[in-house]
């Protein structure tokens, strides 16, 4: 019979798996802007914030501040460089004003996360301490990062229709909060679990609205909406990144 490490290590590696998915799901996004040379419609915003969501997972993980977290540092790190890859596509082929976004959110975050990091190192001293002082930020950040898809959730509702959030998403977002919720509570940690259960609320949400609105979505194309077809030569969608990446976000993307 598995010990509660052993059964809290399979759902930390479960949990890496789908996170990893969830942090690969804007690629096809990024190909196409990459063979198109343009970025068009999309917009940096939900890339930059997931860098910081990532960098905040990491820190919080390290030996230093929360022992026994060594699979919510790894997924996080793997994450974070997915994260900077995207935005390195994006600033080579950005106009100068979305060059100059991304250079200034991520040398803000940067400095942020210099100060907090700084702070927990040398005012506070226990492993508690730290934890607390880290995971005020965290819960933080992780409520603006979950509150993102209400954007695309509105969308749902007002036009009765899914064809903008993918049902794969919603509910492989909805797993992975389920999975790192678990992981949270084997061994009870507070920051996690809110932060967890807000992702494992975002996914039910989205799954709930998928099962009352599919049927009510049109089969056909509709006007003004780009064809796979046009997809597919290269036209990028007109619709903004950020909901793109919302429905991407894993439920805690660790």
């Amino acid at each position: 019979m598995m010990g509660v490490d052993k059964v809290r290590t399979v759902i930390g590696i479960i949990g890496n798996v789908i996170s990893f998915a969830l942090y690969a799901s804007p690629t096809p996004t990024f190909w196409r802007i990459w063979r198109n040379k343009s970025v068009e419609e999309f917009k940096p915003d939900p890339y930059i914030s997931m860098v910081m969501f990532s960098t905040l997972w990491i820190l919080y993980g390290l030996p230093i501040i929360h022992p026994d977290s060594i699979l919510v540092v790894t997924i996080s790190s793997i994450g974070l460089c997915m994260e900077l890859i995207y935005l390195a596509i994006y600033f080579v082929y950005a106009p100068r004003k979305g060059r100059l976004q991304v250079v200034g959110g991520l040398l803000l975050e940067l400095a942020f996360m210099g100060v907090v990091a700084m702070v927990t190192l040398m005012v506070f001293h226990t492993h508690e301490s730290r934890a607390n002082f880290v995971g005020i930020f965290f819960i933080i950040v992780g409520f603006l990062n979950y509150t993102s898809p209400l954007t695309i959730m509105r969308k749902v509702i007002r036009t009765k229709s899914v064809e903008f959030m993918p049902f794969y998403l919603s509910l492989a977002n909805f797993l992975n909060g389920v999975i790192w919720l678990t992981y949270a509570l084997i061994k009870f940690d507070l920051y996690m679990t809110i932060v967890t259960g807000m992702g494992t609320v975002s996914g039910t949400i989205q799954l709930i609205l998928y099962a009352c609105y599919y049927r009510s979505t049109p089969n056909g194309q509709e006007k003004g909406k780009p064809s796979e077809a046009e997809l597919e030569k290269g036209n990028l969608t007109p619709l903004p990144a950020a909901s793109v990446e919302a429905a991407a976000a894993p439920g805690m993307t660790a």
